[in-house]
């Protein structure tokens, strides 16, 4: 198997390991999922082997921490659960603030900015309090701080259980100096961008997975144009997050260290054989200027007139909470995802119909991916000692996060007689995104995943490629002014165009005239000087 981690490792600057992927080299704890039950035993026996501070601290604290993609509309009997068990081990109660997809990025944004009275907050490299800049900026908490180092005196645990790749992959330059300013959650830790496809719908019209899988974006029309004749007109049979689209059909990435949402910057990957150069080698490129960016456009307003794309996706504040639902309710024939091995089973459950996903490229390793979800204290935090005890808990104990994130075990889910979940109708009123909650392998597998889920998911990982500039990440600091200004030129431009909601033939000539007034060129070359510097301490 190909060391793909420990080739991170060596590279050091790798910059925060708790994207969306999962497998790591380090660990041979890892190797056998401390979350899958023997075959008929309970999810409520709690994980020996997980362990708390020696002396329950005597004062009690109240944690509130802000979570990403939640829909919990009920969590009274969970957090009775939860909070016994944090009470008997940490003298904690929890408040979680559910943040869904559509409020999440405006909500964490403003609460860390406003200094608000919240401990632990979601972070990563694509959400608007993005990893990189708002430890810079000192928003999280250095966790190996010489002076006060958390994780030496309350995370441990983690350090034994997970891959130490995903521990060492969140190592940044922070306000505090160079050093770990969040906790990893061990997910996928590869990119891989699928179509999803309803296939219930497909079949409806005569059509197969094979007719997804050997055509591609621009072929797409035929079968889109007979769904929507026959579902009507208020029916979108193309359900799209317009950044993921772009990135599906041009094969760019984003590249780490980018601002936010709205990402200014691309680097191409080769599509088929994603370790070798992409068309434009080892470059990175303002994207909106090149052909491929064009091209896409006009296929997107394309289907947009005709009908096949939502018009609430060029909304920033309805579209993801309006995909969420149309994904759920089945409103959809071909959509956009990241995945996670194994998802297509969760989603065929969750929605009641069969999902399929379609990858559009292999799974690859890349710095962004690596840090697509983690755990950050606040500065703000009046309780940073009891919030890494928590964390340190949450990430290692089968208990706790199988019960906060599945529910609570005889109401949202059973175990079947292989140690499998199987999700009641009340899973319904109470579904956080399990990707940004932490440690996923703590989980037992779902219903038609299989006893051996989580061995698979390791080796699938373990085996993806890295991409040439593995381990980079952009610094914005000597360019900070010019990508301000920037990033909101992008914010009036990039959703309208890739989604099809304006004519690219206008919009695009306009936007690239206010991205060089604004400095561009200046972000490109700063970007392109600092990769240089790294693939050049790589001996690349």
């Amino acid at each position: 198997m190909k060391k793909v981690l420990a080739t991170i490792l060596t590279c050091g600057l790798i910059l925060g390991s708790l994207a969306g992927c999962g497998k790591g080299t380090g660990s041979t704890s890892a190797s056998t999922p401390a979350s899958t039950p023997a075959s008929g035993s309970s999810s409520t026996v709690t994980n020996t082997d997980s362990k708390t501070p020696t002396d329950r601290p005597a004062d009690h604290v109240t944690l509130k921490m802000y979570l990403e993609g939640s829909n919990v509309t009920d969590d009274t009997a969970v957090l009775q659960k939860v909070n016994e068990y944090l009470d008997e081990k940490l003298n904690v109660t929890l408040q979680p603030i559910w943040g869904t997809w559509g409020d999440f990025d405006q909500g964490a944004v403003l609460s860390l900015q406003g200094a608000e009275d919240v401990d632990i907050y979601f972070t990563c490299s694509w959400t608007l309090n993005e990893y990189n800049q708002f430890a810079r900026d000192g928003y999280y908490v250095r966790l190996d701080n010489p002076d006060n180092n958390l994780i030496e005196k309350y995370g441990k645990d983690i350090l034994n259980l997970l891959p130490e790749v995903l521990i060492k992959g969140s190592t940044i330059e922070g306000a505090d100096g160079y050093g770990i300013y969040a906790v990893n959650g061990y997910k996928d830790i590869a990119c891989q961008n699928c179509w999803d496809v309803n296939v219930d719908l497909l079949k409806k019209y005569g059509y197969t997975i094979e007719d997804i899988e050997k055509a591609d974006y621009y072929s797409f029309g035929d079968i889109l144009a007979k769904v929507k004749a026959g579902e009507g007109d208020n029916f979108y049979p193309l359900l799209i997050e317009g950044a993921v689209l772009e990135r599906m059909v041009d094969n760019s990435i984003i590249v780490a260290g980018d601002s936010g949402s709205n990402n200014l910057l691309s680097y191409y990957i080769n599509p088929k054989k994603t370790s070798d150069q992409g068309a434009y080698g080892n470059k990175i490129l303002n994207k909106f200027a090149t052909d491929e960016f064009m091209k896409f456009c006009k296929q997107t307003r394309e289907y947009y007139l005709k009908g096949y794309i939502d018009p609430d996706m060029a909304n920033p504040e309805k579209a993801n909470t309006v995909r969420a639902d149309k994904q759920l309710t089945g409103q959809y024939l071909i959509g956009t995802q990241s995945y996670s091995l194994g998802y297509e089973i969760q989603a065929s459950k969750e929605r009641g119909f069969e999902v399929a996903m379609v990858p559009t490229t292999p799974a690859y390793v890349d710095t962004t991916s690596s840090q697509g979800a983690m755990m950050a204290i606040s500065t703000a935090s009046k309780n940073p000692d009891r919030a890494m005890m928590f964390l340190n808990l949450l990430n290692t104990d089968p208990y706790l996060f199988t019960l906060l994130d599945y529910g609570v075990e005889g109401i949202h889910y059973n175990l079947n007689n292989i140690g499998e979940a199987v999700f009641t109708a009340e899973r319904d009123n109470y579904m956080p995104w399990t990707n940004g909650l932490g440690n996923v392998t703590l989980l037992p597998p779902q219903e038609g995943q299989g006893a051996d889920f989580w061995d698979t998911f390791k080796a699938y990982y373990g085996n993806a490629d890295e991409i040439p500039i593995l381990g980079f990440t952009f610094n914005s600091e000597n360019v900070s002014n010019e990508f301000a200004a920037l990033a909101n030129v992008a914010a009036e431009y990039v959703l309208p165009l890739c989604t099809g909601a304006v004519d690219p033939t206008e919009k695009i000539p306009e936007f690239l005239t206010k991205l060089e007034k604004n400095g561009m060129q200046k972000v490109v070359d700063e970007a392109n000087k600092q990769l240089s510097s790294f693939l050049a301490s790589q001996g690349k």
